[in-house]
C-alpha cells in the first residue's frame, strides 16, 4: 500500500486529520521525564491522530539519550497510526542515501520531512522506497518564508511552484515514494490555489494562530493533516492529552464539514 493511500484510510478510519506534535520540552526533566510523558501522550491521543510527528531537534537536544528515546518510541508507535519525522534533511546524494536508510529502513518511519533546497539529486535518495512518503518544504508557517518561498520568479511563478515542480517530476518519473509538502496555515491562504493535490503537512494551528478557513475552503481531496504540538502538549488547561486531541480533530472535522 502507497502511503497516500494508508494515511487516507486512517483519515477515514478515525474521521480525523490532526496530526499530534512530539515535541517534548528538553528543559522539563531531560529524557527520563520525557520519556514518560511522551508516552502518556502517544497512548491518550492516538485514538484521534491521524498521524504523530516527533521533531528531531527536541530529542537532540537530549543528546544521546534523547535519540534513544526516540528509537524506543518508534518501535513502539501503535502500528495503525503512521508517523512522520520531522528532520527537516537536507544533502547531497550520498549522504542523503544513509539519512533516507536510517529513517525508512532503520527506525521505520512512514514520511520524513526533506528541505528541497539542494535540487532534485538531493530528494531523489528518498524517492525509491515503497509504501513511504516525503514532504518538501514549500511555505513554511514562519513570517521568514517570505525572504525566499513566496518570492516572485520572472516568468511569474513563485519559488514554492519550483518546489512543487520537483514533486510533478518524481511522479512523472514513476518514483514509488509518495511527494507531499509542508504548507503553513498562517500563509497558506495565498498558496492553496496553487498547490498540486497532494498531501499537505500543514503546521501553524493553534500556538501559531492559523486559521482552518482557507485550508477548508480549498476543497482538496488529498489526505491533508493538521498539526498541534503545543496546543495538545502544554495547553495550559486542566484537560487530559485525550480531550485535548479530540476537541483539536473535532475542530478540524468542523471546519471542513462547514
Amino acid at each position: 500500500m502507497r502511503y497516500t493511500e494508508r494515511l487516507q484510510q486512517r483519515i477515514q478510519q478515525t474521521g480525523s486529520r490532526l496530526c499530534v506534535g512530539l515535541d517534548p520540552r528538553p528543559g522539563d526533566g531531560g529524557a527520563s521525564a520525557a520519556r514518560d510523558f511522551l508516552t502518556r501522550v502517544i497512548g491518550e491521543t492516538a485514538p484521534y491522530a491521524a498521524a504523530f510527528k516527533p521533531n528531531m531537534a527536541y530529542f537532540e537536544a537530549m543528546g544521546i539519550e534523547g535519540i534513544r528515546l526516540l528509537e524506543d518510541l518508534l518501535k513502539d508507535m501503535p502500528d495503525e497510526v503512521p508517523v512522520i519525522l520531522d528532520a527537516k534533511r537536507s544533502d547531497i546524494g550520498e549522504t542523503q542515501k544513509y539519512y533516507a536508510q536510517g529513517y525508512f529502513a532503520g527506525w521505520k518511519v512512514d514520511a520524513v520531512t526533506l528541505n528541497p533546497f539542494l535540487g532534485y539529486d538531493s530528494i531523489e535518495p528518498f524517492l525509491d522506497w515503497e509504501g513511504k512518503g516525503v514532504y518538501l518544504l514549500a511555505v513554511t508557517s514562519n513570517p521568514g518564508s517570505a525572504d525566499f518561498q513566496r518570492q516572485q520568479l520572472a516568468d511569474g511563478r513563485s519559488v514554492f511552484e519550483l518546489v512543487t515542480a520537483l514533486g510533478e517530476r518524481a511522479c512523472a518519473d514513476g518514483r514509488v515514494t509518495d511527494v507531499g509538502y509542508v504548507v503553513g496555515l498562517t500563509n497558506a491562504a495565498d498558496v492553496l490555489s496553487k498547490m498540486p493535490d497532494s498531501p499537505l503537512l500543514v503546521p501553524g494551528l493553534g500556538a501559531q494562530g492559523g486559521d482552518l478557513a482557507s485550508l477548508a475552503a480549498a476543497k482538496r481531496n488529498a489526505p491533508d493533516v493538521i498539526n498541534v504540538s503545543r496546543g495538545i502538549l502544554y495547553a495550559g488547561d486542566d484537560l487530559g492529552f485525550a480531550e485535548r486531541a479530540k476537541a483539536w480533530a473535532g475542530k478540524i472535522a468542523a471546519a471542513y464539514a462547514g
